[in-house]
């Protein structure tokens, strides 16, 4: 029988490892987005809107509200240390974000499976719902942390 490490094994193995490297994501640092959390299929960061992340409204660029939500799926997704590829995405934008205010998103996993996984983001600032994606992700096989290093696998759980 063909033994598997479960991806939760492996995401409490490499959590520090995988942090960092979403943490230190180039396209996030450069919108100043910052990781506060990642978890078994979730993560957490947040933004504070600048003078120029803001549309010609005065209020923040969907832009910024989409690579918020995108980022957190990102994290999410490959939190098991498996390489995932977003496959679509659903985003509905529900209230304009304030300029100088902080953007938080939340990513939760609603499911996943050997190739993909679905997720739920929302984009929240100052209490109110901002925005909210739907988020589907292509699971590949590879893995980005050594998990060959890894002993005594235990089945995985489908």
């Amino acid at each position: 029988m063909d033994q598997k490490i479960s991806d939760e094994r492996i995401h409490q193995t490499f959590r520090k490892e995988i942090f960092e490297i979403f943490e230190n994501e180039p396209y996030a640092k450069f919108l100043g987005i910052k990781l506060t959390d990642i978890g078994e299929g979730t993560a957490a960061a947040e933004v504070q809107v600048q003078p120029h992340m803001l549309n010609s409204h005065g209020t923040a660029h969907g832009a910024v509200i989409f690579a918020l939500a995108d980022f957190v799926f990102a994290a999410a997704c490959n939190s098991y240390g498996k390489t995932s590829v977003g496959l679509s995405t659903t985003v509905n934008f529900m209230a304009a974000g304030k300029a100088g205010s902080k953007l938080k998103a939340v990513a939760l996993e609603e499911k996943k499976n050997n190739r993909t996984s679905w997720y739920n983001i929302k984009v929240e600032s100052e209490g109110e719902l901002i925005a909210s994606m739907e988020a589907l992700a292509y699971r590949k096989s590879r893995y980005f942390v050594p998990v060959e290093k890894m002993d005594k696998p235990i089945p995985e759980s489908i």
